[in-house]
């Protein structure tokens, strides 16, 4: 029987991301999730099914955890519609998305596994797709210049500048970041 106390799966989850990011997917077991949650023995097993449902959850709140809060959205919605405002707003998210080194690392240890496990392959195709939709609906709905095409080759660009960082981080410094954040939109994003 599994079990439904919401905040104690809450913190199994993000207990697993921290296991995903700290030893891998081949890391990840219950037992491993129970000790970073620090949890009495086999209660991750009572909340999940498998470990495959435990790294599904894992993957999906990954990407709870890396939507901008209301404020930044705020924000966003009343910032202007220009190149040097789609930069800024792209070194937000680059920022944003560094500052979780975890769930970043736990996301890309999902991905290789998921060439391994079809069912986590469509669950995070499934993902990836509706987030890159959603991006590209909001771009559109936003006013800001370029289009379609330019939010998806910025979100290319910048995956990898973003694992970079996060796995080698001292071959750019932030600064370096910033400005290759900043030449990117520049060269991909046309004024319409």
């Amino acid at each position: 029987m599994v079990r439904r106390n919401d905040q104690r799966r809450a913190a199994l989850v993000d207990a697993a991301i921290e296991v995903l990011a700290r030893d891998g997917a081949r890391g990840l077991t219950f037992r491993a999730v129970d000790g970073a949650a620090a949890v009495p023995p086999g209660t991750a097993s009572n909340y999940f099914s498998s470990r495959d449902e435990l790294l599904t959850q894992a993957g999906a709140r990954v990407y709870e955890r890396l939507q901008p809060d209301e404020a930044t959205l705020a924000r966003q919605r009343t910032a202007g519609r220009d190149r040097e405002t789609y930069a800024e707003l792209m070194r937000e998210l680059v920022g944003r998305i560094a500052s979780f080194r975890t769930g970043y690392l736990a996301l890309l240890e999902l991905r290789l596994e998921a060439t391994r496990r079809p069912e986590l392959r469509a669950v995070l195709t499934e993902r990836v797709r509706a987030d890159l939709a959603a991006n590209v609906a909001y771009h559109e709905t936003s006013g800001l210049p370029g289009d379609a095409t330019a939010v998806k080759l910025l979100y290319l660009a910048l995956n990898w500048l973003i694992v970079e960082q996060l796995t080698l981080p001292d071959v750019l410094s932030e600064a370096e970041r910033d400005e290759l954040v900043t030449a990117a939109v520049e060269r991909i994003v046309t004024e319409t």
